[in-house]
């Protein structure tokens, strides 16, 4: 496939190319062009086009873009699922999720571009000004980013590039490398139903380049990110030059809290859906350690076991499969390397821990020291840590022991206890009796700490995509002339 760039499908201009692999059977899909500087200013160039372009385009028509792609996409879900199934490594029935999930997005962005609401004020509070009106407008940023990753690529690119054009910027997409065919249909889509010429582009190639560039540029206004905390690092650090608007969401080490008066069951079933067959253990929020009451943890782990040796894994395009390969083998091997490095520290493997190719069987690891990689940094792959704890404060202290904020699960039936961690655990959210890997289109996401910054949602977003802009109207007012007696 090629690149997007000013409306036009457009090869590398070295000619440079990089390969779309299939990491369950290592069979090439395609190719798409690897992009140079000069291809990057090109695209940078016309999106400051666009951009007046874009500001000019009233809401209802920018509205009426989403939901006329929206509705493509919708015919197409099944094409798409499995593209995307193809390139990423996802079971089929997830990716026909994301893309539903995708869909629903563009339309709710679509809805919520046409609620853009300012403030008005008479400004009769401060003295001397009783004869000045003021009010609010918000107008688009300019020229959007979106650096999206390898995980959630369809869902995530909506959540940046939908809500980009919703309220009224253009948009530069660099899609993952490992896998950016799928966006790049979706681009296909875009165009057919009548976005404004270069109001959206894909530049495919390197981090390195395309993103890094997007970041340096003068001529890009906000830099949306989700990746790898060093990814948001660099990306930051690049931006500062030109002080241009970085949201930033990042990894995580995510935290399952299993109190004494759980249900077990249903905190095992969690932990699976929620770290095991999800996108085969690669999601930001995924539950990537689980602390378990001492009184309940060895039935506990029987039980998360029993069930994680049930899952299935295999090709991602049979229905029947739980979990596909990572994205890549290199990423398979070093999950492998953290659950080697846990079980020579003392870890006790319960289920899993081989690698085939990319393919990583479920993992369950108890008895794992803190100081093992798994319980120090984000592991991003089909692995369960679980350790145990006494009492609140400790598994408290345990769970913010951490450089990463983003999410946090707790199971118990106390409501008091519920809340109580609510309040103390360090992160942008918390999901009490259910997994951390929930992400819901109308309620704001992200993370504090090295987690990242800002919040995504339907509501969110389009205020972090816009400028606030206040207008006053010198002496407008007569109405404010001192009381009649």
């Amino acid at each position: 496939m090629k690149m997007l760039i000013d409306s036009k499908w457009v090869d590398s201009s070295n000619g440079s190319v990089g390969k779309i692999v299939n990491s369950a059977n290592n069979s090439v899909i395609d190719t798409v062009p690897m992009a140079t500087e000069s291809d990057l200013k090109k695209a940078v160039k016309a999106a400051q086009d666009a951009k007046i372009r874009m500001a000019k385009l009233p809401a209802h028509e920018r509205a009426s873009i989403l939901f006329r792609c929206a509705d493509v996409m919708e015919k197409r879900r099944d094409e798409l699922s499995s593209l995307l199934a193809s390139e990423n490594g996802k079971p089929i029935r997830q990716t026909r999720e994301e893309l539903a999930a995708a869909i629903r997005i563009f339309r709710g962005f679509g809805e919520e571009g046409k609620r853009l609401f300012g403030k008005s004020m008479s400004l009769d509070m401060v003295p001397g000004m009783e004869r000045h009106f003021a009010f609010t407008i918000r107008r688009p940023v300019g020229v959007v980013a979106a650096i999206v990753p390898f995980n959630y690529p369809v869902e995530l690119y909506a959540h940046k590039a939908a809500a980009a054009l919703a309220a009224g910027n253009s948009v530069i997409v660099k899609p993952p490398s490992d896998c950016p065919l799928t966006l790049l249909r979706i681009a296909e889509i875009l165009e057919e139903v009548g976005v404004p010429r270069a109001a959206h582009q894909v530049v495919t190639g390197t981090g390195q380049v395309v993103g890094e560039l997007l970041a340096t540029e003068e001529g890009v206004d906000l830099i949306s990110l989700t990746g790898s905390t060093a990814a948001g690092q660099r990306i930051s650090m690049l931006a500062a030059g030109t002080l241009k608007k970085v949201h930033l969401e990042l990894g995580g080490s995510d935290a399952t809290i299993v109190c004494s008066d759980a249900d077990l069951n249903e905190a095992a079933e969690s932990v699976i859906l929620g770290r095991l067959a999800r996108g085969n253990g690669q999601i930001c929020c995924a539950v990537k350690r689980v602390f378990v009451d001492e009184a309940v943890h060895d039935e506990f782990i029987e039980i998360l076991s029993d069930k994680t040796k049930k899952l299935i894994v295999g090709d991602p395009l049979d229905e029947q499969t739980d979990v596909g390969p990572l994205i890549t083998e290199s990423a398979a091997r070093e999950v492998e390397n953290d659950i080697l490095d846990a079980v020579n520290r003392g870890a006790r493997l319960r289920a899993g821990g081989e690698r085939r190719g990319a393919f990583v069987d479920p993992t369950v690891l108890e008895k794992v020291p803190l100081e093992a990689k798994v319980m120090r940094e984000e592991n991003f792959g089909p692995v369960v840590p679980v350790v145990s704890f006494r009492h609140l404060d400790e598994v408290i202290s345990l769970a913010n022991s951490t450089p990463y904020g983003l999410q946090s699960s707790v199971f118990t039936n106390n409501i008091t206890t519920a809340l109580d961690m609510v309040y103390r655990l360090d992160v942008g959210g918390v999901i009490v009796n259910w997994s951390s890997a929930v992400r819901v289109e109308n309620l704001p996401f992200g993370g504090v700490k090295m987690s990242g910054h800002g919040r995504e949602s339907i509501h969110d977003t389009l205020l972090e995509m816009t400028e606030q802009k206040t207008v006053i109207l010198y002496n407008a007012l007569s109405v404010f002339n001192g009381t009649d007696r």
